[in-house]
């Protein structure tokens, strides 16, 4: 989902060529002989920026490989997950894609993590007719292209990730109602539309903007953002960011000794025991987040899932970056299963895209362009744990408390 500036022309130019560097090979062909493993080849932020929900996701590809083939495999085969480092870099993930196609001679292809990796992987993808499912990357813009390939195995695009929240907020008496609300976010294209979706609502519904910034992937000062938001002082605050500078605000927040009554924050607050300790316990109690998943959910398949994933790696709650890519490759693993067969990967796109495909995270349903037509779960921190409060049907507490109750 979410960071590092983009740079458009260098990656379109990029994206067309077949680049060698980044990761290393694993050689072997995919052939179609029934006793070779299926390949699958996926290039992820195992270093950099984004290293840790990259190795997230690798986990949850890993969990998900495990548990296939010990159902025996997928078309009969056993599946084999081929994992390269883009190190975070948006002209090595290029260079990646392009190797596990021609070179590691790769079967099939998962995606990445964050908008800005896999607006220009998903390039290399469509330009081979390749299906491409990703598990992190609600970049409006990343289906507006055309593409005919990808599909975002979340619940909504970024735009739309905040309206569930927003309905809660509109919906409060007009004592409690908000009236002023801030905005700063990383100059990114997963945040910023979160954002925008959510002060358009707001503005519209009479919900001042008092303060607004964006913010470079680069800045990990926040002392000058936190000084200005709390001259601010919005009834709301409403935070674009990743993990570390999610982080680091906060305790800049903490620092100036600013508490909004209501705050919602991207990103950081999902994840899990992460995010607690990084910012302390005691700063996590009411920050809202929207998420795409939570490990007490009744979802098919979620509690195998949770299980598998404590056997391989350890008792604890898997971050939603490991539930995410572990959905994505479910939804591609339907897609084969439905049409029998993995050589003609239109086909396997034409049947996502008419489709809903039951994940972890829940069923999950495309419109042409591949973008996904849901709502996301809003979660709250409470009492130094992560729960889910709306919609109140996937509950996992009844109770939505204010960040500062006293105020």
């Amino acid at each position: 989902m979410r960071r590092l500036r983009w740079c458009a022309p260098a990656l379109a130019a990029a994206a067309l060529l077949a680049a060698g560097c980044g990761g290393s090979d694993n050689g072997g062909g995919s052939g179609s002989d029934s006793s070779k493993p299926i390949r699958i080849g996926a290039s992820l932020p195992l270093t950099g920026d984004f290293s840790e929900p990259g190795k997230a996701a690798q986990q949850g590809y890993q969990v998900w490989q495990k548990m296939v083939n010990d159902q025996g495999g997928l078309l009969g085969r056993k599946v084999q997950v081929v994992v390269r480092d883009d190190a975070s870099d948006q002209n090595t993930v290029v260079a990646d894609y392009n190797a596990l196609i021609s070179r590691q001679k790769v079967d099939m292809l998962l995606g990445t993590f964050s908008s800005l990796l896999n607006l220009p992987a998903s390039t290399v993808a469509e330009r081979n007719r390749k299906l491409y499912v990703e598990p992190a990357g609600g970049a409006p813009e990343i289906f507006d292209r055309g593409y005919k390939h990808i599909f975002f195995a979340q619940q909504a695009t970024a735009d739309h990730q905040g309206d569930v929240f927003a309905q809660y907020i509109l919906g409060l008496p007009p004592s409690e109602r908000p009236k002023t609300a801030a905005y700063p976010s990383l100059d990114d294209p997963f945040a910023l539309p979160v954002l925008q979706g959510l002060r358009e609502k707001f503005e519209k519904a009479g919900i001042k903007t008092v303060y607004t910034t964006k913010y470079a992937s680069e800045n990990t000062n926040f002392d000058s953002i936190a000084n200005a938001v709390k001259a601010a002082n919005p009834d709301i605050l409403m935070h674009g960011a990743t993990f570390a500078d999610g982080v680091n605000f906060v305790r800049a927040l903490d620092k100036v000794g600013y508490k909004p009554k209501y705050f919602f924050q991207t990103s950081a607050p999902s994840f899990a025991d992460q995010y607690s300790k990084g910012i302390g316990v005691e700063n996590t109690e009411g920050t809202f987040y929207a998420v795409s998943w939570d490990a007490k959910a009744q979802t098919p398949g979620n509690a195998a899932f949770v299980k598998q994933f404590n056997q391989m790696f350890g008792a604890g709650e898997p971050a939603e970056d490991a539930a995410d890519a572990f959905a994505a490759a479910q939804v591609m693993q339907a897609a084969v299963k439905a049409v029998g067969g993995i050589d003609d990967q239109t086909k396997l796109a034409d049947w996502i895209r008419s489709h809903s495909v039951n994940t972890i995270l829940g069923p999950l349903r495309w419109d042409k362009t591949g973008a996904p037509q849901g709502q996301f779960l809003i979660g709250q921190w409470q009492s130094g744990k992560s729960q889910i409060v709306l919609p109140k049907a996937a509950a996992t507490s009844q109770t939505i408390v204010k960040k500062n109750a006293g105020a």
